[in-house]
């Protein structure tokens, strides 16, 4: 293992959630992997969730909070571009053997990252706010 790689665990910390020897692959990824760089990226997840409201003149900060959620899961979802973004900023934080593993399930492993992500912000929007 490389400098990297050790500063990356280091950085990330312990897995998130429980793992048991049932536990498929793309669980023990999520726990392992995912779950921490979610939590470590969490406020630039939140600033770029902001930037993305701004650039898209929506009136987001006015919605109600059923239509912000409607409107989180349609960011992510169906604009690629913001999609995008938002794994490589997962993506950036894995290590090379994680990458590795991610890309033997990259599909089933984006649609978790997605999920939990969109949970994420959804559980967090109070703090979606205009910064003007």
């Amino acid at each position: 293992m490389n400098n990297r790689d050790e500063a990356l665990l280091q950085l990330r910390g312990e897995a998130i959630g429980e793992i048991f020897p049932q536990s498929s692959k793309d669980e023990i990824f999520q726990n392992r992997t995912l779950r921490p760089i979610l939590k470590l990226q969490n406020d630039l997840f939140i600033e770029s969730f902001i930037n993305y409201v701004n650039k898209s003149k929506s009136d987001f900060y006015n919605m109600g909070t059923e239509k912000k959620m409607a409107f989180i899961d349609n960011a992510v979802h169906k604009d690629i571009k913001f999609r995008n973004a938002l794994k490589g900023m997962v993506m950036a934080m894995f290590t090379v053997e994680e990458f590795r593993e991610y890309i033997l399930n990259s599909s089933d492993l984006n649609k978790r990252m997605m999920n939990m992500l969109i949970e994420r912000l959804k559980d967090q929007v109070q703090l979606l706010v205009n910064p003007k």
